[in-house]
This record gives structure tokens, C-alpha cells and sequence, in this order.
């Protein structure tokens, strides 16, 4: 991942810290999956235990702490990742009792904390209480989604770097690398800021298959055509059984109603994935049915069951068109 491109600000930053030497205590990197924080995390990591003396303190990448660190086998660098739906109190007592330890190799340690905003109550007051009273060369990077959800204590004793979602040529050029079709680059772009995830639905067989199903339920709906109905017991409730999976179908559709929207507005053809639809809604229309899809995506995130949710969309969507 190339940090000087796709985030230049913090990037600077850190480096600007490195070459200083005033590499910062605890570190709240917030921002969209898949926008680097992980990986920059990492890089701070391997900057503060590479072997190498580059001018700019920056990693070398090559020697043994830096490689090991990459592959995730560096004693002295510690991840905390959730466990089932949050982190526990217990997670951050036993990192703690691990950085009260002398360090296994030396006496520098690195926490990265991943997915910071689901710490347990108990769990972020630990952690607090160890980010008041830091001891020796120890450095603490949060990694979060929602800094809403990070207790304003906990976040006044860090640095706080804001990440940029990725462009979306970026996720494109990088697809379409990797062969995947120009269309496919373009609708996974717009299906998620992370670049990791669009690979693994590029791969997927049942992305795939998803990917056509829906398309064949967006024409029915198009049409106004009543095979809509029974579409929806024919094959969604058969492609798109788990939770996950159902939302992916609400997010396909509005992507390809926005299209049309934009279309509309613009004249400018960005449906790179089917061809022009002989049936034309007009903006109010197109508008009104992503009112329609919001509020369907809304009854199935309430558990409402998926295949009421989408017999009564279809019926709605063609009612009103």
C-alpha cells in the first residue's frame, strides 16, 4: 500500500514523528475499513524495531524484525483483536500483564488494538488506566471505525489521525490488475471503501452468482414485470440466506439505482453492467424507489423477515412506477 498516495497527511505526519524521534505514546487512527490503518499501524511498528539506521528512521523492510513483524511473529509486538462481538476486560489485563513484563527481545513493546470500539465498559477503563501511567517504551495504537464509540478520556491521552477513504480509482486500477473486468472493478468500488475486501468478493463464487441474481431482480423491478414476486421465493430467499448476504442484495440494488439516477441527471451513461433499459423512470420515480429501498434495508436490519421484506418492496416498487 503506497501511504504516501492514498493517505499523504497522516503519512507525513508519522514520518515527520520518526525523524524527529517523537514517536508518540498511544495513537487513535480513525477511518473506514480498509483505508490503511492497519497496515500503517504495522509500519509504525516495524519503524520502531528496525535494526537498520536509515536517515528518516523509516523501516527498511527487509531486516529480521521488520519481516517478522509483517508475518505477525514479532514477541513484542501484541494485537488485540475482538473476541465474538467485543474486547474483553480480560484481553486488555492480560496485554497489560504482558507490557509490565520486560520486553522478550528488548525493552520496547507495541500494542495494536483492532477494532478499539468494541471494548467492553470494564475493558476501556483498563485500558485507561494503563494509557495514565505508561512505563517504559511502549506504544499503543487504536484502530477504529467510530470514534464516537472510544471514550473521550481514552481519546484526550492519544494522537488522533483521521483516515481518508480510498479514491475509488485506486480499488479500480488495483481490481482491474488483477484482471478482474472493468464493470466488476467499477461495482465493487462502489460496494466497498476496502480494497482487501472487493479482492475477496472478486474471488468469490457466490458474489458471482449474487451479483447476477440481483441484476435479474433489478430488470424484473425495472419492468414493473410480476415475475418480480416470484423471483423472490424462485431465487433470492434460495442465493441470499444468511443476514450479511441479504443487506449485500439492498446494497447491489441501490447502487444500481443510483446509477440510473445519475444517469437521469446527467446524461452520462455509468451502468457499465447491463445495457440500457427500455423501460425510463424519471428522477422522481428513481428517487422515490431508493426512499423504497432505504426503508426495506431498514425493516431487515429490525429483523423483519427477508422474504416479506422484498414481496412487499417488489410490490411497492411497482405500484409506484
Amino acid at each position: 500500500m503506497d501511504f504516501g498516495k492514498l493517505q499523504p497527511r497522516v503519512f507525513t505526519q508519522l514520518k515527520k514523528s520518526l525523524k524527529d524521534q517523537r514517536i508518540g505514546h498511544a495513537y487513535l487512527f480513525e477511518g473506514e475499513q480498509g483505508t490503511g490503518k492497519k497496515e500503517l499501524a504495522r509500519w509504525m511498528a516495524q519503524a520502531i524495531f528496525c535494526l537498520s539506521s536509515l536517515p528518516d528512521k523509516c523501516p527498511c523492510m527487509k531486516c529480521t524484525n521488520c519481516t517478522r513483524i509483517e508475518s505477525g511473529n514479532h514477541p513484542d509486538v501484541l494485537t488485540v483483536v475482538p473476541d465474538g462481538q467485543t474486547i474483553k476486560v480480560d484481553q486488555i489485563r492480560e496485554m497489560k500483564a504482558a507490557f509490565n513484563k520486560s520486553g522478550v527481545e528488548t525493552n520496547k513493546k507495541v500494542m495494536i488494538v483492532e477494532d478499539a470500539d468494541k471494548m467492553t465498559t470494564n475493558a476501556a477503563n483498563s485500558l485507561l488506566k494503563f494509557l495514565e501511567e505508561p512505563e517504559g517504551q511502549m506504544h499503543v495504537f487504536l484502530l477504529t471505525k467510530n470514534k464516537a464509540r472510544i471514550l473521550p478520556t481514552i481519546q484526550s491521552r492519544c494522537q488522533i489521525l483521521s483516515f481518508q477513504p480510498l479514491p475509488k480509482h485506486y480499488v479500480q486500477e488495483a481490481l482491474i490488475a488483477e484482471h478482474v473486468s472493468k464493470g466488476v472493478a467499477v461495482l465493487l468500488s462502489k460496494l466497498t471503501n476496502s480494497l482487501e475486501e472487493a479482492q475477496n468478493y472478486a474471488k468469490d463464487a457466490w458474489f458471482e452468482e449474487a451479483r447476477g441474481v440481483s441484476k435479474q431482480w433489478f430488470d424484473y423491478l425495472i419492468e414493473c414485470d410480476d415475475l418480480a414476486f416470484i423471483y423472490v421465493q424462485k431465487q433470492l430467499i434460495k442465493t441470499f440466506k444468511e443476514k450479511p448476504q441479504q443487506q449485500l442484495l439492498f446494497e447491489l440494488l441501490l447502487i444500481r439505482y443510483r446509477d440510473m439516477l445519475f444517469e437521469e441527471a446527467t446524461n452520462e451513461d455509468v451502468a457499465l453492467l447491463q445495457p440500457k433499459k427500455q423501460k425510463k423512470l424519471t428522477q422522481i420515480q428513481l428517487l422515490t424507489s431508493v426512499e423504497e429501498l432505504l426503508s426495506s434495508r431498514k425493516k431487515l436490519d429490525r429483523n423483519v423477515g427477508f422474504q416479506n421484506v422484498c414481496e412487499q418492496l417488489a410490490w411497492r416498487l411497482i405500484k409506484n412506477n
